[in-house]
């Protein structure tokens, strides 16, 4: 026997001695679960214990079937690991037989090179079948980098797992991290980072590594406070939706930005120039100036409160000085009310206890209650809600001081707006609600509502979000975004070339303000692992009318195919290069404007090209973020021109290729691609 189909079997019959501890380690948690129900505990302890089994037995049994090790390190003292995507042992003291990748023995396994073999003297990867399910006969190759000898690099099997065609939704890649990934996925739960990701650099798959990496080093503080991925749309979400189950990370909330601040139904929609200026960062102190322009410590008279005989009262001057000093600490809206409030009835309990002495917490309970101290309160610190405040700006916001801030010139006395008339015009409805309740909001409004809500209490916030697509978030959306992380970090995950949204961030300083992390490091990935060279070069053309400062993109991937079509009918032409790109391997995404994609939908049905669960219609505006091994773009200049940002749009879809491109058109092709003889 050959000394590689030796290693080969000895392997192989590792994975079944694995197989089988993994059966028993899922048989005793089940029966973990039926002794925990038996348990004598308190019904707080019990519902906890229960709980914790329940969730436990459910990560095993959704455990997607597959390979369990994809790697292995064999270290100078002697000690062997096998690493995977979640431990498996014989026993829960037991030495693992394969050791969770988020440990810290495995990250040697990322990070370990020539120059530096961290005591690592051989890594060995493994090649397993094509969609395997984890049968051991599927392991039909290793590969092995003695690092002692100097040896590296990027074998057959390394360039095969990342260049695997793109069948179905996103995969893992905790078996093809590289260095400078892994750096980014084991950064601290404390810290904040921002990935500049050019297309097919991995930042999307490494924002979920990170989660599932903080899930695994620090599972007490992310799960009290829980963990939340955003993307920007359900297609999106949907995509990437096995990742972090595949690692062994399952009840993490998945969600979009829209989603989180869905207060209400959207039922209307903003014009262009609305949506402009609702998403302005201006509209943070607008909205703060209408609300507590509400306060008014002059409003209350002076204040009596009857007990039994007596009445104890509090002269207006000293229930005013209260409230602007109250209003000087800027708590939150209804905190400061309750704290108005409460120094209220200090005071009175002071002037009481002079002359009655020491008053008990019954009469501060019963001073609290008593409907004079709220009819103060409700003159100077009025209750109130975010839709009452936004409905009375928006009906006038002319009328309301909320947009005023200080002088320009010391020298001028008159406060000058934060708003033209221009854009309060903008904002204003058209015909007004009889009253808030019955209000029709816009999507803008939610994002408004919750900046509103922000301010009045505070948001309940998570340990860790992640936030890919950051760069399309506007202002106001950050703000949203970074209240919910006012006391965790954030992985903020973009490129600032595939911006697309009016409001796109053009420097992530100011983007990593909004969203209330302006220290944040910003990392860049430039070297990409998926999309071919003869893509990004394409796509690298762009960049230069694309107002953002980004280095281009490079690749590891030589080759790839570009393929440039110009036809007299748009319909046939697409469905052709359908046809062709379907004689290979791997998935077809079709990626039209979003005004052709019915048209072309009817006809490839018609034509048989839309046949089989390999290819995809998808809009220009809902690509983001997706990928596909073959990418048929269906009329370029259309794309380009359907919107302002329509470049970037462009850049976008074209990167969304990971083996051939196809652009076919029936308008000249938009000028910067038209560059270089194509």
């Amino acid at each position: 026997m050959k000394p590689l189909d030796r290693e080969l079997l000895n392997e192989r019959g590792h994975h079944e001695t694995c197989r089988a501890a993994l059966a028993r380690m899922t048989e005793d948690v089940e029966e973990q679960v039926v002794t925990g129900e038996d348990t004598a505990a308190s019904g707080a302890d019990a519902e906890a214990l229960g709980y914790h089994l329940r969730s436990r037995a459910k990560v095993f049994r959704e455990q997607p079937p597959g390979p369990l090790f994809f790697g292995r390190l064999d270290r100078e003292d002697g000690q062997v690991h096998h690493i995977g995507r979640r431990r498996v042992a014989e026993h829960p003291a037991a030495p693992p037989l394969v050791v969770d990748w988020r440990a810290p023995v495995s990250r040697a396994y990322y990070q370990a090179g020539p120059q530096d073999p961290q005591g690592v003297v051989r890594r060995r990867r493994f090649g397993w079948a094509p969609n395997s399910r984890g049968a051991s006969e599927d392991l039909t190759a290793l590969e092995d980098e003695r690092l002692t000898d100097g040896e590296s690099g990027t074998g057959a099997i390394l360039t095969g797992e990342i260049e695997r065609p793109r069948v179905g939704p996103m995969r893992d890649i905790a078996a093809t991290l590289q260095p400078e990934q892994d750096d980014l996925v084991r950064s601290g739960p404390g810290e904040s980072v921002c990935v500049q990701g050019a297309p097919g650099t991995g930042k999307t798959a490494v924002g979920l590594h990170r989660a599932a990496y903080l899930l695994y080093s620090h599972p007490q503080r992310l799960k009290r406070s829980g963990l939340l991925v955003l993307g920007p749309n359900r297609t999106f979400l949907s995509y990437i939706s096995e990742v972090l189950p595949a690692l062994g990370e399952t009840g993490v909330r998945q969600s979009t930005v829209g989603e989180e601040l869905a207060r209400h139904e959207v039922r209307a929609e903003d014009g262009e120039a609305a949506a402009r200026v609702k998403h302005d960062a201006r509209m943070a102190e607008v909205l703060r100036g209408a609300l507590y322009a509400r306060v008014d410590p002059a409003a209350a008279g002076e204040l009596a409160v009857p007990d039994g005989s007596y009445h104890w009262r509090l002269p207006a001057a000293e229930i005013a000085a209260i409230v602007t000093a109250v209003r000087e600490e800027t708590p939150p809206y209804a905190t400061g009310r309750e704290r108005v409030r409460a120094r209220i009835v200090r005071a009175l309990q002071l002037r009481a206890e002079r002359r009655a002495g020491v008053l008990g917490a019954a009469w501060t309970r019963r001073m609290e209650r008593a409907r004079p101290v709220t009819a103060v309160l409700d003159a100077c610190w009025p209750k109130v809600t975010p839709e009452e405040v936004l409905a009375a700006f928006l009906t006038d916001p002319a009328a309301d001081p909320a947009d005023r801030v200080g002088p320009a010139d010391p020298a001028d006395r008159v406060p000058r707006p934060l708003l033209t008339e221009e854009e309060r015009d903008a904002v204003r409805w058209a015909k007004p609600p009889r009253s808030y309740r019955s209000a029709r909001w816009s999507a803008a409004d939610l994002v408004l509502l919750d900046e509103l809500a922000g301010l009045i209490e505070r948001t309940e916030g998570y340990a860790h979000i992640v936030v890919d697509e950051a760069q399309d978030l506007s202002p106001m959306e950050c703000r949203a975004v970074g209240r919910r992380a006012d006391f965790g970090s954030l992985t903020v995950l973009g490129d600032l070339a595939q911006g697309t949204t009016p409001w796109a961030a053009r420097d992530w300083r100011e983007q990593l303000a909004h969203l209330g992390k302006p220290d944040a490091e910003v990392v860049p990935l430039t070297t990409g692992y998926r999309v071919p060279a003869a893509v990004v070069e394409l796509a690298n053309r762009l960049l230069p009318a694309l107002d953002t400062d980004v280095p281009p993109g490079r690749s590891l991937r030589a080759g790839g195919t570009v393929a440039v079509r110009r036809v007299a009918d748009l319909g046939e032409g697409v469905a052709e290069a359908v046809r062709l790109a379907l004689r290979e391997e791997g998935s077809v995404g079709v990626i039209a404007p979003d005004e052709l994609v019915g048209a072309l939908r009817e006809y490839g049905t018609g034509a048989g090209a839309w046949s089989g669960d390999r290819v995809s219609l998808v809009p220009a505006t809902l690509a983001k973020g997706l990928e596909y091994d073959h990418v048929v773009v269906a009329e370029p200049a259309a794309i380009v021109a359907a919107e302002p940002r329509g470049l970037h749009r462009l850049y976008v879809v074209l990167t969304r290729a990971v083996s051939r491109l196809d652009l076919v058109h029936r308008e000249p092709l938009p000028e910067p691609l038209g560059r270089g003889g194509r």
